[in-house]
C-alpha cells in the first residue's frame, strides 16, 4: 500500500537542524521558509500551493525575488511545536490543539496566521465490544497522531470527561499511541501492534470502515457540538515581525488556493491523488470526502475557543484566551471565527 510516505524528505532535515541548533538567525526577510504539514486530504490547499508555486508569486509580486519555500512533511505535532519555536520550521499545518499549547508555552509569541480546514475527525474501533466511548478497556489500544497533544488526543479527552465525568478526562490516555495516519491505518487494517482502534481523518477513515468489524464510535463535531477547525496554520511573531513580505505571500498563497480548491473540486481530487502518491483511493473517492457537507477548505476558525477553554479547565494550559482573537495573528481577526 502506498500513502504518500516518504514524499517530503525535508523533515530529516528538520530534526538535524533541532539536534544541532543550526536553524538561520532572524534577519530583514528570509530567503527561505519550511513549511510543515501531515498526511491527507485536508491538505490539499498546500500541496496546490506547492504545485503552482503560489507562495513565490506573491512574494514576487512584493519584490521579494527568489524566495524558496521547502514542503516538509511530518508525522505529528511534535516536531511541529519543537520546529517552530527554534525556528528551523516558519508556518506549521496543525490542529488548534497544537495551536493553543504553543499559545501559552510562548506567552503569545506564536499564533494561528488563520484556519485552513474545517472537517470532522473519526474515532473509529473494530473491537465488537466497544459501542461508545464508555466501553473501552486495557484491551484496546487507540491510535492518534501524538499522545496527548495532538487534536484527536485532546478530542479523546474531551469525549472522556463527558463520558466519565470532568476528573476522569485522562482515563483514556493510557490506551493511546502515536502513530502517524498512514502507520495507524496499516496497522488498523493489518490489525498488527495491538491496534484495534484510531482516531482517524480522511481518506484513511473511509478505508478503515470497510474493514470487517469497524465500526464509527464518535466524530469531533459530536464532541465539540457542531463543525470544527481541524486545521489552521502557525507562525511565530519573530517570523512574521522580520519578514512581513514573505509572511503575507504565504497567508495570500493559502487564500489563493482555498478559492481555487472550492471552484474546482475535482481538479483538486486530481492533484492530491498525484501528490500524495494515493493508489488506494478514486478520483471520485477523495471528490466525495472534500465536497461533503461536513467538509470545508476555509480561512474562518470555527470551535477553537471552545477547545482553549476545555484544554484550560483541565489544566493542559496555564491561561486560557479571553477570545479567539487572542490566538490570531491580526490578519485572522478578521475572519469572525467563533
Amino acid at each position: 500500500m502506498n500513502y504518500g510516505l516518504g514524499v517530503y524528505a525535508p523533515a530529516l532535515a528538520i530534526s538535524l537542524a533541532l539536534a544541532t541548533g543550526s536553524a538561520r538567525p532572524a534577519r530583514a526577510e528570509v530567503n527561505e521558509i519550511v513549511v510543515a504539514q501531515q498526511y491527507g486530504v485536508s491538505f490539499i490547499p498546500l500541496m496546490l500551493m506547492e504545485k503552482e508555486s503560489l507562495v513565490e508569486k506573491h512574494a514576487a509580486q512584493a519584490g521579494l525575488t527568489g524566495l524558496k519555500v521547502t514542503w516538509a512533511k511530518v508525522a505529528g505535532p511534535s516536531v511541529m511545536n519543537d520546529g517552530l519555536i527554534a525556528n528551523a520550521i516558519h508556518f506549521a499545518a496543525q490542529g488548534a490543539p497544537s495551536l493553543i499549547t504553543l499559545w501559552d508555552k510562548t506567552h503569545g509569541q506564536i499564533k494561528g496566521v488563520s484556519a485552513m480546514t474545517t472537517y470532522p475527525l473519526y474515532l473509529v474501533t473494530r473491537d465488537p465490544a466497544v459501542k461508545s466511548i464508555a466501553d473501552f478497556s486495557d484491551k484496546d489500544k487507540i491510535a492518534v497522531p501524538s499522545v496527548k497533544i495532538s487534536t484527536q488526543a485532546i478530542m479523546l479527552q474531551m469525549a472522556a470527561a463527558k463520558a466519565f465525568g470532568e476528573k476522569d478526562y485522562a482515563k483514556l490516555d493510557p490506551l493511546t499511541i502515536s502513530l502517524s495516519h498512514p502507520d495507524a491505518t496499516l496497522a488498523f487494517i493489518g490489525n498488527t501492534a495491538g491496534v484495534n482502534a484510531h482516531f482517524s481523518t480522511s481518506p484513511f477513515y473511509e478505508q478503515e470502515i470497510k474493514v470487517p468489524g469497524a465500526h464509527l464510535i464518535t466524530t469531533s463535531y459530536e464532541i465539540l457540538g457542531g463543525p470544527a477547525t481541524a486545521l489552521v496554520l502557525t507562525a511565530s511573531t519573530k517570523f512574521r515581525e522580520a519578514n512581513p513580505k514573505a509572511y503575507k505571500a504565504l497567508y495570500d498563497a493559502l487564500g489563493e488556493a482555498i478559492a481555487t480548491v472550492n471552484k474546482d473540486k475535482r481538479t483538486a481530487a486530481k492533484l492530491y491523488l498525484e501528490v500524495a502518491r494515493d493508489t488506494k483511493n478514486s478520483v471520485d473517492d477523495i471528490l466525495a470526502v472534500i465536497s461533503d457537507k461536513d467538509y470545508a477548505f476555509t480561512l474562518q476558525p470555527q470551535k477553537v475557543l471552545a477547545t482553549a477553554q476545555f484544554m484550560a479547565k483541565i489544566g493542559s494550559i496555564k491561561q486560557a484566551p479571553a477570545s479567539i482573537d487572542d490566538l490570531f495573528f491580526p490578519e485572522g481577526k478578521g475572519l469572525n471565527g467563533d
